[in-house]
């Protein structure tokens, strides 16, 4: 009789304590590792962003102000020509880089694709962006459009995403008919949106207006609509964003213990009592739950500011331990607030005009 395999598990109390691997991100709060969907309707310029967006992140140039995982991209045209891709190339940059890489062919799902990915990211290991377009080139002619045949296929290509710690983006189409809800349009059943980890969608105010909405939505970024509009050489330029006012919890986070630790070499709490004390009056939404995630999340951070930090259990109490300890990477940090820019180049000014510095 053959022994059944045990579940792996780890208990609350355990998880709670450990220190967790902030998201891979690479489009800062907006493309994270793992499997999504761009979805637009023909003709809209979706092709034109995903180039775009392949060449900026190869370069490491910042995409529509957030910052870039910079590394080797690798973009699947399957609908387009070599000389349509230089074509192209020639009106979004005046140098395409050497890391990003480009195909008009390949196998697909099921037979040969999954392999050639794995293929390209062993030759490639610093690869953080493989972008498909389209999801329909990689199915074959004869697919048969059910939950679990979506489901499969999408499964797949996560598990490649997740187990290199990169982003796969796939390009889709929208159904014609309206919704009230944009992303119901995403052309196929709804294991496309279970099976990804973001979605976007990309509509025109009017056909031809060359102004379009990009909707966003994900298990690991907040709801978002940017305003976009391509310009004479067809890059998707940003005119607003709902998001205008961040969050910057983990910046904030930084601040605050670095603001606690200013006067002191040690804190030993509760989250109670520290989420007191950096945040008497609640202004700052730092509940004890929210401060213990967010220390976690920024163990990093904090170090390099030299202060360590350890969530313990004792005698039945959950307890934040903070200590002060000198760091080389701390040197020369400034104590600017992080989410006041504007306070930061005023007193750089300042010093200029008192110091002549």
């Amino acid at each position: 009789m053959s022994k059944t395999k045990r579940l792996q598990t780890i208990d609350g109390e355990s998880l709670m304590s450990l220190p967790l691997t902030p998201l891979n991100f690479v489009v800062d709060t907006l493309l994270s590792q793992g499997l999504h969907i761009l979805a637009g309707s023909p003709k809209v310029g979706k092709s034109w962003l995903a180039l775009w967006l392949s060449v900026m992140v190869a370069k490491g140039e910042p995409v529509w102000g957030m910052s870039v995982k910079q590394g080797t991209t690798l973009y699947l045209c399957l609908e387009d020509s070599t000389l349509r891709i230089q074509n192209r190339l020639f009106e979004i940059t005046e140098d395409a880089p050497a890391n990003a890489h480009f195909t008009t062919q390949s196998d697909i799902l099921g037979k040969g694709l999954e392999e050639q990915l794995r293929t390209f990211l062993d030759e490639h290991p610093d690869t953080v962006l493989v972008i498909i377009d389209t999801l329909q080139m990689i199915r074959g002619t004869n697919y048969d459009n059910t939950y679990a045949n979506d489901y499969r296929d999408l499964s797949a290509l996560k598990r490649i995403a997740d187990t290199h710690g990169i982003a796969i983006l796939l390009i889709h189409h929208l159904r014609k008919e309206t919704a009230d809800d944009v992303f119901n349009r995403i052309s196929g059943t709804t294991a496309i949106s279970g099976a990804v980890d973001s979605s976007f969608t990309l509509v025109e105010e009017r056909r031809g207006s060359g102004r379009a909405k990009l909707s966003c939505i994900g298990r690991d970024i907040e709801y978002r609509e940017l305003t976009l509009e391509r310009n004479g050489e067809n890059v998707w330029e940003l005119v607003s964003d709902s998001r205008t006012q961040p969050e910057l919890l983990g910046d904030r986070i930084v601040y605050l213990l670095s603001e606690l630790m200013g006067d002191r070499s040690e804190f030993i709490g509760t989250p109670t009592e520290l989420s007191e004390r950096i945040d008497p009056v609640g202004v700052e939404r730092m509940s004890p739950k929210k401060v213990s995630r967010q220390i976690l999340q920024n163990l990093d951070a904090l170090r390099k500011i030299g202060i360590s930090a350890v969530v313990r259990r004792s005698n039945g109490r959950r307890l934040i331990e903070l200590h002060r300890a000198e760091s080389d990477d701390a040197q020369g940090v400034p104590a600017v607030d992080p989410v006041d820019p504007a306070g930061a180049l005023c007193s750089d000014l300042r010093a200029i005009f008192e110091y002549g510095e």
